[in-house]
């Protein structure tokens, strides 16, 4: 593993245990995110670095009862806390590394990730990892249930040119990794960039 990976599980996996209780107001965000995938009845869908699994119950009811949802996470924390929370009756918690997906080539119909972007170690070798998974034509829905602004403010820093989620840096990140940007929203209340996987 390497030393991001274990930055990552560090941080997170010491926050997992009352992640919910500081974000309590997110579910609306998450609820109105997972509406804007397009998402249909018998569809797959991962959600990559589900964290305690606040997008696994919306997920489910947009995919139906034949459809297949799966939770991944590097944090075995973040997982115990999503089971804990029943969130695991959405569907499969997997342990797993969005850099090497246990999930076979163009099994997916979609991907969605909240807050990932931020955290992943190499983004355009992980985006295309994220790619390989999902069927041409495919959704990607990159979420955060607040704005780069209003993140920012709450982090107490500034937004910077170089910020990956920022649109000019984004769309062109997007579109080397196997991804077309279909939509963009950076809004207090919520970030929501869109992509489609391309042929």
């Amino acid at each position: 593993m390497t030393n991001d990976h274990t930055r990552v599980q560090e941080f997170f996996g010491s926050r997992a245990d009352d992640w919910d209780r500081r974000f309590p107001d997110d579910g609306p965000a998450f609820a109105a995110g997972v509406a804007r995938v397009g998402l249909r009845h018998g569809d797959t869908v991962l959600d990559a670095g589900c964290g305690t699994g606040r997008a696994l119950p919306e997920l489910r009811s947009a995919v139906g009862p034949t459809g297949t949802v799966i939770g991944a996470d590097l944090t075995p924390g973040m997982l115990g806390a999503a089971a804990r929370a029943g969130r695991d009756a959405a569907g499969p918690l997997i342990l797993a590394d969005v850099t090497r997906l246990p999930l076979g080539t163009e099994s997916l119909d979609a991907v969605f990730a909240a807050g990932l972007l931020a955290h992943l170690p190499q983004p355009a070798q992980n985006l295309r990892e994220l790619a390989r998974v999902v069927r041409p034509g495919g959704a990607l829905a990159l979420f955060h249930p607040i704005g780069r602004a209003a993140l920012a403010a709450r982090q107490g820093r500034q937004i910077t040119p170089d910020d990956l989620r920022a649109e000019p840096n984004l769309g062109p990140l997007l579109a080397r990794t196997g991804w077309r940007l279909m939509s963009y929203v950076d809004e207090d209340a919520r970030f929501l960039a869109l992509a489609e996987r391309a042929a």
